[in-house]
């Protein structure tokens, strides 16, 4: 009997209309065009607006997409797999209002979190159900409503994330298609460097810590850059050791979108030209675990069945990872 492995059999992004431009920011911080490109890559971000819209609303209608474009009868999905950092509420799971909305109810589901590697993360996940043979469809998501917990008067954060996120649909395969290997990492050293103080349980919300501006995102930039550029780079080297390829092997790098300078790191360290790098920071800003999914989406009318991918990211936590994909399909 040939091996499963989990194909990734379509691919469908969505983000927010609105669009923050560094213009509209200089207006909010003390900041510049020139700076913010300078330093990160970004001109823009998208901005999920209005009351009660949450990050399953990223998540519906990527998936709504997906399953449009594949023709899949959400009945038919055996799981959903939602990576998020922002989830609507602490409970239920973003992906089971998610499931409600598709038309999926009483589906196995669930999110999970680990920063901007959730994706690569719940990609793994779901590969190991389908690879098991215990599903057959399996739609994993990662989605982030980031500006939810920016805060609009620190430049150091403002300035990077942004709202979106997509969703692919797993099926088996039996042609050697699909998630071959995966680094992932993790090392809770970095709980320091890049953290939301409160809002958990350790620190539930009161009116200290409202009024501190404990419930947005903190990050010490110069030390997450710096495992960053690292982790990441070599994450995504140590895969490709592993199954013996070399930087002319690889038809795309598709990289987390955290910063245009370890982006290109990461590329030097596979020996991989620019050309082949997804890059879309510029549009969308850091979507958290939204980015690859973004990327697969815009660039899905140029990949080829038998392209090699490598995923790479690295996230809070600190977490990190780089997943080796053959895709399994030409464009439609």
């Amino acid at each position: 009997m040939s091996k499963i492995t989990a194909a990734i059999t379509g691919v469908q992004g969505y983000v927010p209309d609105y669009v923050l431009t560094n213009k509209e920011l200089e207006t909010l911080v003390d900041t510049n065009d020139e700076w913010i490109t300078t330093r990160t890559g970004i001109k823009e971000r998208r901005i999920l607006k209005g009351e009660d819209q949450g990050t399953s609303v990223i998540g519906i209608n990527a998936a709504k997409g997906l399953l449009e474009k594949t023709g899949t009868d959400p009945k038919e999905l055996d799981a959903i797999i939602c990576a998020t950092t922002t989830p609507d509420m602490a409970f239920p799971a973003t992906a089971n209002i998610i499931g409600k909305a598709i038309g999926a109810e009483g589906i196995f589901g669930f999110d999970l979190q680990a920063a901007c590697s959730g994706f690569l993360y719940a990609l793994q996940t779901g590969a190991k159900y389908i690879e098991s043979g215990m599903y057959k469809k399996v739609l994993v998501i990662g989605a982030d409503k980031m500006s939810s917990i920016i805060n609009y008067e620190d430049r150091t954060t403002c300035i990077i994330f942004g709202d979106g996120g997509g969703a692919v649909l797993l099926e088996p395969d039996t042609e050697g298609h699909g998630i071959i290997d995966a680094v992932l990492g993790s090392d809770g050293v970095g709980e320091d460097f890049l953290h939301m103080k409160a809002g958990g349980s350790r620190r539930p919300a009161t009116h200290d810590t409202i009024d501190n501006k404990e419930h947005y995102v903190y990050q010490e930039g110069k030390t997450v850059f710096k495992f960053a550029v690292t982790n990441m780079a070599e994450a995504a080297a140590e895969v490709m050791e592993r199954n013996e390829l070399k930087g002319e092997d690889i038809a795309w790098l598709v990289p987390h979108q955290a910063n245009l300078r370890i982006i290109d790191a990461t590329a030097n360290r596979m020996n991989v030209g620019s050309e082949k790098v997804m890059v879309n920071i510029q549009k969308y800003g850091n979507t958290t675990s939204g980015t690859i999914p973004l990327c697969l989406w815009e660039w899905e009318p140029q990949l080829k069945k038998g392209d090699n991918l490598i995923l790479a990211a690295f996230g809070g936590g600190f977490t990190w990872g780089a997943l080796y994909v053959k895709w399994a399909y030409d464009p439609k």
